[in-house]
């Protein structure tokens, strides 16, 4: 099985944290909101109970107020005291209709009944109340009572005369009723709905009354939550008399949980989605942290992997994008700047060579100047015979200034090959190079049959053209004498059509960088020859210095580029160019090579 690569663990692993995390978070949020929104709908259901008890409360103490301002007025108390119903009447549904109650009595210092609006009257020998009787003492009674219809919550009061000794005149009676109105009441100031409860009988409801049945149950069996229609309710019950004489009404507040609750599935469902949404977030985020992660270290291990198999040290490594990591940044810079101290390590080690090489080639220097001496002094010794003709002299002449230029090319040579690289880099396009260096190399008598093949899209690169172009003409002018010494000659251009015997191209490679290459149908280069091309006075040509390739090979190499040679079956040789898209000129100078 293969092992997982690192990012495929940096991705796995941190989604699965996501996820984790993600699904955790969603079931305590929707356990810990439906929780605080159940005890929320409890605390919200007593703040209400004690919310109705309050209003309640005020409300009695309104109706007794009210109970006790009438049972003080003169006119009442003066037709009570006269103990005449008629005369009592008149005022008594006055006093009714202005207090808008649904029950009104008034009885007289015995206890007799003189009137009763809103009930069916006793008869003169009936025996009074026991909330009459406790009122004939001075004390105030409230009651609650279910028969006749409606349930009534009657207060009972007595009429006194407070000047000089306390005389009980007799008592008022100011009943309410206990019905659908006071629900209604209740339920616009507790916001819930209210069923009033009177001995084990709904007397008034804010629900409709097919359910008065199952709120009677809830009340007996102290119940705290009801299904109604497909609708649950929880339940508080609250009593309406803290104290008084016979039943005592209850208020059953009702809150619907469903309605109440009924945000959460839309929270559930809105959580859900963007819990899918953060899933999906937290999926690519963690792929982004693994490419973040593993992105730079993917780019130094490839450029180190393209930098062993090409053994190009100029490639640099550049990690880009909003992500940078800080420690693989330090690592590239680390790398790069090692880098950069081997190719400096390395062109101080040629420079070296190339000193060492001119102290070991000192002997073969001193073999290629004193040969061009000896002619130059046997040309002088001719010169000094008397009697010489004029085409001697002239021949003589034109020896020593054969040997003079040839002493200045080995001159000119050595001084080329020591001198120090000097760069002066621009952007420079390197197809418009290649045809100026072809057309100065190729042109006179007996220049081979030749081609340019170049790459329309080849990107200008910033080097030193000059440099560059001294290089091409240094190439193109041995391919041009490997294909005379192959034809015995002087090569005819005409090729009838065939292939042409000198080819340069240009070719696009990845990261910007540039190739050139040059193609010849010359003589070709021996297998053993291919390792020493490029040393120094190493040649194979009869008149050659063995110094223009290595001049070439150490122009490149300080422009940063690599110079190769390769044999091409079945003759013929190529010599190929690879250039950076940037030359480093900013380095300090490479040395090995001049102005060719």
């Amino acid at each position: 099985m293969k092992p997982l690569t690192l990012k495929t663990r940096i991705f796995l692993s941190s989604a699965l944290v996501a996820v984790l995390s993600v699904a955790f978070a969603v079931h305590f949020v929707t356990g810990r909101v439906a929780g605080e929104a159940e005890a929320e709908l409890r605390r919200g259901l007593t703040e209400v109970g004690t919310l109705m008890e309050r209003h309640h409360a005020a409300r009695v103490e309104t109706l007794t107020l009210l109970a006790r301002l009438v049972a003080d007025l003169p006119k009442l108390k003066a037709a009570v005291e006269t103990r005449d119903p008629p005369t009592v009447r008149p005022l008594a549904a006055d006093y009714k209709a202005r207090l808008e109650a649904e029950y009104f009595a008034v009885n007289d210092r015995e206890g007799r009944e003189l009137v009763a609006l809103g009930a069916p009257a006793g008869g003169p020998n009936e025996a009074p109340s026991a909330a009459v009787r406790s009122a004939l003492q001075g004390r105030e009674v409230m009651t609650f009572r279910t028969t006749p219809p409606p349930p009534l919550q009657v207060l009972t009061v007595p009429i006194l005369i407070e000047a000089g000794p306390r005389e009980v005149l007799g008592t008022l009676s100011i009943g309410f009723a206990l019905g659908e109105a006071l629900a209604a009441e209740l339920r616009a100031v507790t916001q819930s709905h209210v069923a009033l409860v009177l001995e084990d009988r709904v007397v008034g409801s804010t629900l409709p009354r097919e359910y008065d049945a199952l709120l009677a149950q809830v009340h007996r069996s102290r119940g705290s939550t009801v299904s109604l229609a497909g609708n649950e309710y929880v339940v508080l019950e609250r009593s309406l008399a803290q104290a008084g004489e016979g039943p005592r009404p209850s208020a059953l507040i009702l809150r619907s949980r469903t309605e109440r609750l009924q945000f959460l599935r839309t929270f559930r469902a809105g959580l859900l989605v963007a819990a899918l949404v953060a899933v999906v977030v937290a999926v690519l985020a963690s792929y982004g942290v693994a490419r973040s992660v593993t992105g730079p270290l993917s780019a130094i291990t490839s450029a180190m992997r393209e930098m062993t198999a090409t053994g190009d040290l100029t490639r640099k490594i550049r990690l880009g994008g909003a992500w940078e990591d800080e420690d693989a940044r330090v690592l590239a810079a680390a790398f790069n700047t090692l880098v950069d101290s081997i190719a400096r390590f390395q062109r101080e080690a040629a420079l070296r060579e190339r000193l060492s090489a001119l102290g070991r080639l000192s002997t073969v220097i001193a073999h290629e100047v004193r040969n061009p001496l000896m002619i130059i002094k046997a040309t002088v010794r001719t010169l000094r015979r008397p009697g010489l003709s004029a085409r001697d002299l002239q021949e003589a002449a034109g020896d020593i200034d054969q040997e003079v230029t040839r002493l200045n090319r080995i001159v000119g040579d050595v001084l080329d090959f020591a001198r120090p690289v000097t760069l002066a880099c621009e952007p420079t396009d390197l197809n418009a190079l290649c045809r100026e260096a072809a057309a100065a190399a190729m042109t006179g008598d007996g220049a081979p049959a030749w081609t340019l093949s170049l790459d329309p899209g080849l990107p200008a690169v910033v080097t030193d053209g000059d440099r560059l172009r001294t290089v091409l003409l240094n190439i193109l002018s041995n391919a041009r004498e490997a294909v005379q010494m192959a034809a015995g000659g002087p090569a005819a251009p005409e090729t009838n059509g065939g292939p042409a015997d000198v080819e340069l191209r240009t070719e696009s490679l990845a990261d910007g960088r540039a190739a050139i290459e040059v193609r010849d149908r010359g003589v070709g280069i021996e297998p053993g020859d291919l390792a020493h091309v490029f040393e120094p006075y190493f040649t194979t040509k009869r008149t050659g210095t063995g110094l223009g390739l290595a001049i070439a090979k150490n122009i490149v190499d300080a422009l940063g580029g690599t110079l190769t040679a390769a044999s091409v079956a079945p003759t013929g040789a190529r010599l190929r160019i690879e250039l950076p898209p940037r030359a480093p000129a900013a380095e300090t100078p490479a040395v090995g090579a001049g102005r060719a």
